[in-house]
């Protein structure tokens, strides 16, 4: 015999995050930016610092997550970020503060802002979206394309004798004295998205403890960008983005 169940939606696992409002989200279907702001939203969230966290956004598709999560946002200019969020952290040593930034935003134009914030172990979390190419500007060749890999900007493909070797910035600041953690994830499956959850909290966990400046690259898919369907964006990723940018720890101290 069947009953009626009354169920309480705050009791589901699955629900969204409080702090995520209501604004419709402005990604291309298939981008890996939603799935990671609900994750920093439930993390945020999870350890109770709604009214302790800063977030830093940059320049590029990334900027936009001011207009979705419910914390205090300062913009920076391109590639400014880690200095802005460098500045802040050291005015309010007890805030949580993060930065959340696109490869080339990261890897390009700020590159000096982020090793320099790196090896003064500034006790800050860096959050990279690496999908290989510039996503909002018109699809052009970023520092992470991959040999071979076509943009608008080299349409036949990356030429390592012209462009150079692509950047592992994950792997560059690992080196640094004072960086404690760095880790590289994505978010294409359940698993992942698990996985990637864990690295979040455990860079946010570090920037309170004071144990110096976390880096967690997530890994991920431009469908519009790579012009490709988001189930083959998934399977591109995974075939070869995998393997120049292999997903796991780098440094943990």
């Amino acid at each position: 015999m069947a009953t009626d169940i009354m169920i309480n939606p705050e009791n589901l696992v699955y629900a969204k995050p409080r702090l995520l409002n209501d604004n419709h989200m402005h990604y291309c279907p298939g981008c890996s930016h939603g799935v990671v702001h609900k994750l920093l939203a439930e993390v945020i969230e999870e350890m109770g610092l709604e009214n302790e966290t800063i977030g830093i956004a940059p320049v590029g598709c990334a900027v936009f997550i001011y207009n979705y999560i419910d914390i205090d946002w300062q913009e920076a200019a391109h590639g400014r970020a880690p200095a802005l969020a460098t500045a802040i952290k050291r005015l309010n040593p007890k805030k949580m503060v993060f930065t959340y930034q696109g490869d080339g935003d990261l890897a390009a134009i700020g590159t000096a802002e982020t090793i320099h914030a790196c090896n003064r172990g500034e006790n800050i979390a860096i959050i990279s979206i690496n999908n290989g190419i510039y996503g909002m500007t018109g699809g052009q060749m970023a520092p992470t394309t991959l040999q071979g890999m076509k943009s608008s900007t080299c349409p036949d493909g990356r030429e390592i004798e012209l462009a150079g070797y692509p950047l592992k910035i994950a792997e560059m600041v690992a080196l640094l004295d004072g960086v404690c953690y760095v880790t590289r994830q994505s978010v294409q499956t359940v698993g992942s998205v698990k996985k990637a959850k864990k690295a979040i909290r455990k860079a946010f966990e570090n920037s309170m403890q004071n144990k110096g400046t976390s880096m967690v690259e997530i890994v991920s898919t431009c469908s519009s960008g790579w012009k490709m369907t988001p189930d083959e964006s998934n399977k591109w990723m995974e075939q070869n983005m995998f393997p120049h940018y292999p997903l796991g720890d780098l440094k943990d101290i």
